[in-house]
């Protein structure tokens, strides 16, 4: 790997044009290339399921802008329609949401009977019936002093591990702030010792927020070598790679890395998320002007984890420039599927150093 590494980071290697045949001609990137290209046939939309929550966080995307005065529509039959016309748009995978998802039980088991690939992103407090079987999220932003805090909620972590300890379901997301970063260790050693798995994402300041939760260029560095110790101290249990860790905590945020794809800050409607993709409302409204994974996010510090599963696995040809950035990418979308998709497992990461995002510094001064 260190000679990769090196051969990559030569002059001569940077100018070199490789055709697609040759960065796959590894047989281990082949076969990852393989397997994580069986699942393009993905399409997301996300879906407030409630305008209620048990708990109240700093910094909720949720309780700001006006997506939570819409009205608050419980009936599953309006639900189950919605779903089925879904599919009929292609939709293959839905991210539930809310504020609290977990407050609509019912709701949630119609959406898993007609579209069985999904995710649910929740506080972990209530338990999700196993009926419902997609990937859990369940948010965890610091120790249990952290949460009672900055949450408002008592024993968080263990009232959460008790409900999904040992549930294939459950992924732990671990939003790093800039108060909250060697708190991570402890949470990640609480994990291990309950059989529970671990990703983690970045605090984004919603629109207008200036708290103290918001990163700053030392919290992202700071963030980064932690988010790298821990790929290492709990492989088993981590779900994340060199170049996830890369790309959330990158001086410049998503957009101004990548460009995203997202309708709110993509005007075209000819392929991909600008076309498909619809966030509604729990009113089962959706505003194509607002529509992203984290709406009333501000863009210019967008790192979350939700966006950068579309962010970054949509930049395939970006990254096909030579063979160590496509075993980054591949290691990005490895662990992003492993994150979002039941069932599917991580296997070893491709590319444990550094590789910077293509082109950023480039597209960035233009």
């Amino acid at each position: 790997m260190e000679s990769a590494k090196k051969q990559n980071s030569c002059p001569d290697n940077e100018d070199r044009r490789w055709k697609f045949s040759e960065i796959i001609a590894d047989p281990v990137v082949h076969e990852r290339w393989e397997k994580v290209r069986k699942f393009f046939f993905l399409r997301e939309s996300t879906y407030d399921m409630s305008n209620h929550c048990n708990i109240q966080c700093e910094g909720c995307y949720y309780f700001k802008g006006d997506k939570q005065f819409a009205e608050e529509i419980q009936d599953p039959l309006l639900w189950q329609e919605l779903m089925k016309n879904e599919k009929k748009r292609g939709i293959t995978y839905v991210v539930l949401a809310g504020a609290e998802p977990s407050l609509a039980p019912a709701l949630l088991e119609v959406c898993y009977k007609e579209i069985p690939l999904g995710c649910i992103a929740s506080n972990g407090l209530s338990r999700i019936s196993p009926s419902v079987d997609y990937n859990i999220h369940i948010s965890v932003w610091g120790n249990d002093e952290t949460s009672l805090r900055v949450r408002g909620a008592k024993n968080m972590l263990q009232r959460q591990a008790q409900n999904y300890r040992n549930d294939p379901r459950a992924i732990f997301v671990y939003t790093f702030t800039r108060e909250n970063i060697d708190e991570a260790f402890e949470v990640a050693q609480f994990l291990k010792e309950n059989h529970c798995k671990l990703t983690f994402n970045m605090f984004s300041a919603p629109i207008g927020y200036n708290g103290n939760l918001r990163h700053t260029e030392a919290s992202l560095a700071g963030t980064r070598e932690a988010m790298l110790k821990l790929i290492k101290d709990y492989p088993e249990n981590v779900l994340f790679s060199y170049y996830n860790a890369v790309a959330h905590t990158h001086k410049y945020g998503l957009h101004a890395l990548y460009d995203c794809p997202y309708p709110r800050m993509n005007p075209s409607t000819d392929i991909g998320l600008g076309r498909s993709f619809r966030q509604y409302r729990t009113d089962l409204t959706w505003d194509r002007n607002m529509s992203c994974c984290v709406p009333d996010t501000d863009c210019s510090d967008c790192r979350h984890y939700a966006a950068g599963s579309a962010v970054v696995t949509a930049k395939l040809f970006r990254h096909a420039s030579d063979p160590e950035t496509f075993k980054a990418w591949l290691d990005y979308v490895d662990s992003y599927l492993a994150v979002w998709v039941r069932g599917y497992e991580k296997g070893e990461n491709l590319c444990n150093h550094i590789v910077s995002p293509p082109k950023a510094e480039t597209r960035i001064r233009n």
